[in-house]
């Protein structure tokens, strides 16, 4: 609900503590009404102090007729929670508030219990306000649904607060089937984790209408992570209760399920990845589902426009340096703050080539305007470079290879304890090919990165 009104005021001079006053109680609620900029009319019922007593009780309902009750074709319904719960003290009024809520979440006003008869001490013609003594359906009648709420203190002070329903909010729209959902299970032992896993399968198999991927969320966000924990996934329900029941049977080798004792939070470190990894159509169905990703990609696509390019490549340009830089930009930083957004938190960020860039602005080293500009100006002046270059993987250790290059070839790459690239002239990489007796692969590429036929942009890109 929204709050779309209060007022608070102090009764003042009384006939004693205990004593309500009514012109201050037709004070707080025209101030009230006049916070929310309505009518009197515009309120369908009153969750009412009500304390039962006949003090009390015929001065509020006075009141009541005498502000909601004037000058409107559909009668205030009248009823409180004290019928129900009692006198709450503190939380009476909160009490109140959370009674009306629900009750525009349900649609119905709850009748007031033991009010079969109205009091004989009120004037209930003095205008249109009639008690729940049954429960009513509440429809909109014209305007959206809105409700008063009145709880007054001990002490004089009176509070009137207006609710009113909330905006329908429009349906968000389906993001699509996941490809593979992930259950997770955690446990104090071994032990434990396999009970836990017999356990939720004999739940869910009880269950056919139980939507694997709520499943999945209520696992991750509603369960303690304890130190012994497993993933399974798997692509629909049979696959999943099949995982769970190679878990529940102790065989946790199975290719669907990931089981491991986690003594203590490990680092965790997110590498960005340099050219060549590019596609058409990517990041379109992120932007789709997820709206940070959207959004992300939104802010960048105003600084370097590569959506367009990235999503249909209508011109065919994607895999050209000044197109295909920009974009893993884009894709990356716009996947980091999806990743961001869900909880994930990097302790290392490493990047390779224009990765390094990405991973550099998310870090916090610059700004997204400046880090477009770099990305902008690297791509463009590679782009200009003369082609003819060439780039070679070799799953070869870097001591074994470097003896190999010559002037106009360099190591572009270590990816690993047996595994290199190299860069450079087209020549001189075919001759090192032909020489090495470990597996090769060329790389399709347009320009020969990291090498040292980069070095005519290096003034430039300086400046």
């Amino acid at each position: 609900a929204v709050v779309r009104g209060s007022a608070v005021n102090q009764d003042g001079a009384s006939n004693g503590l205990t004593a309500p006053n009514g012109p201050s109680q037709q004070r707080v609620i025209r101030q009230a009404l006049a916070n929310a900029g309505l009518a009197a009319a515009d309120v369908d019922a009153v969750e009412a102090h009500g304390t039962g007593t006949v003090l009390g009780d015929p001065i509020e309902a006075q009141a009541l007729l005498a502000t909601y009750g004037q000058d409107r074709d559909q009668p205030l319904w009248l009823g409180t929670i004290k019928s129900n719960i009692g006198h709450a003290q503190a939380a009476a009024g909160v009490a109140g508030v959370i009674k009306m809520v629900m009750a525009l979440r349900n649609e119905t006003l709850p009748r007031t219990l033991h009010s079969d008869e109205p009091s004989t001490h009120v004037d209930w013609t003095a205008g249109a306000v009639r008690l729940l003594t049954d429960a009513q359906p509440w429809q909109r009648n014209g305007h959206a649904r809105r409700a008063g709420i009145s709880s007054f203190g001990i002490s004089g002070t009176n509070a009137h607060v207006v609710l009113e329903e909330s905006p329908v909010a429009p349906e968000p729209e389906a993001a699509g089937e996941l490809p593979m959902v992930p259950w997770v299970l955690s446990g104090r032992s071994e032990q434990a984790l396999s009970a836990q896993a017999g356990r939720l399968r004999s739940w869910i198999e009880s269950r056919p209408e139980l939507d694997v991927a709520d499943v999945g969320w209520s696992l991750a966000a509603g369960r303690s992570v304890l130190e012994h924990r497993t993933v399974i996934t798997g692509a629909d329900r049979a696959e999943l209760l099949e995982a769970l029941a190679a878990l529940a049977d102790g065989r946790p080798d199975e290719p669907r399920t990931q089981t491991g004792l986690v003594r203590s939070r490990a680092k965790l470190a997110l590498l960005f990845a340099g050219q060549g990894s590019q596609r058409v159509g990517m990041g379109r169905q992120l932007a789709e589902a997820f709206p940070v990703f959207a959004e992300t990609l939104e802010k960048i696509n105003q600084l370097l426009p590569i959506r367009e390019v990235m999503f249909d490549d209508p011109d065919g340009v994607l895999n050209e340096t000044g197109m295909t830089q920009p974009a893993l930009f884009a894709f990356e930083v716009a996947l980091f703050r999806l990743l961001e957004s869900l909880g994930v938190r990097a302790d290392v960020l490493v990047g390779h080539s224009i990765g390094e860039i990405a991973a550099a602005h998310v870090a916090g080293v610059f700004s997204l305007a400046d880090a477009c500009a770099l990305v902008a100006a690297r791509a463009r002046l590679m782009q200009a470079l003369p082609t003819g270059g060439a780039m070679l993987a070799i799953a070869a250790p870097e001591a074994d290879v470097v003896p190999l290059l010559g002037d106009r070839v360099g190591i572009a790459a270590v990816n690993g304890p047996s595994a290199v690239v190299i860069s450079g002239d087209a020549e001189e990489i075919a001759e090192i090919e032909g020489r090495v007796s470990a597996r090769t692969r060329r790389l399709r590429v347009s320009h020969a990165f990291h090498s040292p036929l980069m070095e005519p942009m290096l003034a430039d890109f300086e400046e």
